[in-house]
């Protein structure tokens, strides 16, 4: 069997992957000990031979190669078995923002007639955002990828979708500017020439958050692109700078479904699992900005 060797830097880890022709992970060396991990017995020499051969070649010094483990000794950590009040798939779409309590009908006319803005519109709004946008992702099941909507994080910070697929992941937070001109640079946004909201580094942090809980239950590298997407825009305008957020309408979330050659079936069934269980996020700390 022909395995494919990839690199992988992250965290403070330097590790070789040893990959079947499709992609799927069977076995990985620490660069910096030496030590090889056999993800699958089935593959054990294979995996051996191809890995002491990249290593033996490393220009880096490693230490002597240690006696090889299975991935159940040294594997990646574990979640508890899947309970239906940790099943985030039954998410609806802007499930964290349906349990909001708003003001009773007669505050609501009374701010209405006095125009005064209240927290419940802007709840308002953003629900009825991610109900479009989750409408529009769940359409690309059709096309081999999961959906979860409203992840909540540790201090009650959520992601607003989550699509995974052959395409990879794409951590998806919507924002809701009805009728609005919409301008998006590097770092910030702008909604109608105002005041600059840092929508796309935030966005960012997201996607690094998201990708480090699932390469830590996963144990192989999964890439995490983050995604904004505007909801009842009048127009949408993105310099030519802006190439680390993909940026959307809520209808143009389809020009993902044909993305491809980023993870296996196998691999998205791996993410997917991890990712559905509500305690893989309940300690994960926020990222860098």
């Amino acid at each position: 069997m022909e395995l494919r060797v990839t690199r992988w830097k992250r965290y403070g880890h330097d590790r070789l992957y040893a990959n079947l022709p499709e992609g799927t992970a069977v076995g990985w060396a620490d660069a910096k000990t030496g030590e090889i991990t056999v993800l699958v017995a089935e593959y054990r020499d294979d995996v051996m031979a191809v890995l002491t051969d990249h290593l033996r070649n490393n220009p880096e010094p490693v230490a002597p190669q240690r006696t090889p483990r299975t991935s159940k000794a040294e594997g990646p950590p574990l979640l508890p078995p899947l309970t239906a009040a940790d099943d985030l798939s039954t998410n609806r779409p802007g499930e964290s923002l349906l349990d909001k309590s708003g003001p009773g009908l007669i505050k609501r006319f009374v701010l209405q007639l006095l125009r005064r803005p209240a927290e419940w519109d802007s709840w308002r709004k953003g629900l009825a955002g991610e109900q479009r946008v989750g409408a529009e992702l769940n359409r690309l099941e059709r096309h081999g990828w999961r959906v979860l909507h409203s992840i909540l994080l540790a201090e009650k910070v959520d992601v607003d979708h989550l699509l995974i697929g052959p395409g990879g992941v794409f951590s998806i937070n919507t924002k809701h500017h009805h009728k609005r001109a919409v301008w998006v640079g590097d770092d910030s946004v702008k909604v109608d020439h105002g005041k600059p909201a840092p929508y796309a580094r935030k966005s960012r942090a997201e996607a690094k958050r998201v990708a480090r809980v699932l390469e830590r239950y996963c144990g192989f590298p999964v890439p995490v692109e983050p995604v904004l997407v505007f909801v009842g825009v009048t127009d949408l305008k993105v310099v030519a700078t802006q190439l680390s957020v993909r940026v959307y309408r809520e209808r143009d979330v389809a020009a993902l479904a044909p993305l491809s050659g980023v993870l296996t079936v196998e691999q998205v069934e791996q993410v997917y699992t991890v990712a559905r269980h509500r305690q893989a996020w309940s300690q994960v700390p926020p990222a860098a900005t």
